[in-house]
């Protein structure tokens, strides 16, 4: 957590005070004072947020996302349309599983490299822009 290094640094170093670190980075004074006495960095309970009702449907979810992928970006269906086409096809959880799974698919599928990229190269060798065909190099006479 940058923010408790933060809180630390203004402290320690720059000796601000509780009621100014909180001011300056938006916090309550309680919550400056805890960054201070802790230790170590603030452990959470869970990290993955199981989904078990999402489970039997995550294919049909994942054949939408990649067909929508091919879609222009102003007729995919968002994660509320992919929720309401699943309660059709007899899903009984709720929104928030969707919308987590949509929103990691989508993290995921934008480190994947798509498939309308192209490799354009920036360097040419010596004159072979100008031999090109349709291309008149008289400008250069």
């Amino acid at each position: 957590m940058e923010q408790i290094a933060e809180i630390r640094r203004c402290y320690f170093i720059n000796k601000e005070s509780i009621s100014k670190i909180a001011k300056r980075l938006n916090l309550s004074r309680q919550t400056v004072r805890k960054a201070l006495k802790s230790q170590e960095q603030p452990v959470y309970q869970r990290n993955v947020q199981p989904t078990p009702k999402l489970g039997s449907f995550k294919q049909q979810l994942i054949s939408w996302l990649e067909f929508d992928t091919k879609l222009p970006r102003r007729q995919r269906r968002t994660a509320q349309r992919l929720y309401e086409c699943l309660q059709v096809e007899g899903y009984q959880g709720s929104y928030g599983p969707v919308q987590r799974f949509v929103q990691d698919w989508k993290q995921q599928a934008s480190h994947r490299p798509s498939t309308t990229q192209a490799f354009v190269p920036l360097a040419f060798p010596a004159g072979e822009t100008l031999n090109r065909p349709g291309f008149s190099g008289d400008y250069l006479s």
